[in-house]
């Protein structure tokens, strides 16, 4: 196997506005897209499995294994002016550049088959300290017309004074969702954390602005509290890719360093 769907039904949508929140920075993409998925009760139709994750299980304490995955959901818009939503999170991303083109691929042709024209990726952007007391949500596009249409949210599109690339699927779907003919933007929350620290503040920040654009009625006050209910596991899978991800690297064909690798996990 090297990267597969599973698909436990297929909904019936009406152009979805696809969004993706996998671990990153902060976790902050993770975070705030989990935290969609629970107020708007959106419902699990496929899974994505991959041979690029870590080759493990992770053991619940009644001994079930949990594989390691990407979970689609989705959910039907309820007034006039929303639209469906696809929301993809998961567990982990590649430990590879090589798995990260692939993971993104597969994503990409599946929610064309739904008729995505339009999606949002949500990542951190890590900065070596706060310059605002409110994090700043920084946005970049793979369409110019996005710019005018999305800046009166308070997005900030000046971004290539802070960051020069964005590694990872958060990156990478809006690149490759071009040639897709699919239109895309990247919502960054600034943060001071890494992968294994929770930013609560900018996951909440990237909230309100994704819920202004889409129209829905989503409060963000029980956040902290869903941030200590998913901090034990994802804690647990950040502690084991620690471990591993040098150790299964330094077996590939091609020596990647695990600096290197960090780098690319962003998104």
């Amino acid at each position: 196997m090297t990267t597969e769907i599973i698909e436990f039904n297929k909904p019936k949508l009406k152009s979805p506005i696809f969004i993706e929140g996998l671990p990153g920075v902060g976790n902050i993409g993770r975070i705030a897209a989990g935290y969609l998925i629970e107020e708007l009760g959106a419902k699990k139709f496929a899974e994505l499995h991959s041979s690029y994750f870590m080759p493990l299980v992770l053991l619940h304490p009644s001994s079930l294994v949990h594989v390691l995955k990407n979970e689609f959901y989705y959910w039907k818009a309820k007034k006039k002016n929303q639209r469906d939503l696809i929301i993809l999170i998961g567990d982990s991303q590649s430990i590879n550049p090589e798995g990260h083109y692939e993971i993104v691929e597969n994503i990409l042709k599946y929610i064309k088959k739904f008729d995505v024209k339009m999606m949002f990726t949500l990542a951190g952007l890590s900065v070596t300290e706060p310059k605002h007391k409110v994090p700043y949500v920084l946005g970049t596009t793979n369409s110019v017309k996005l710019v005018k249409k999305y800046k009166k949210y308070g997005i900030d599109f000046k971004i290539s004074s802070h960051v020069g690339t964005i590694s990872g699927a958060a990156g990478l779907l809006l690149g490759r969702g071009m040639y897709h003919k699919i239109d895309g933007i990247c919502l960054l929350g600034e943060s001071i954390g890494f992968p294994m620290i929770a930013d609560p503040k900018s996951s909440e920040e990237i909230l309100k602005v994704l819920i202004k654009i889409l129209n829905l009625n989503v409060k963000t006050k029980k956040l902290d509290k869903k941030i200590r209910e998913m901090e034990e596991f994802i804690q647990k899978i950040q502690n084991i890719e620690k471990q591993t991800i040098p150790q299964t690297i330094s077996q590939q064909p091609s020596k990647i360093s695990d600096e290197k690798e960090r780098l690319t996990y962003i998104g």
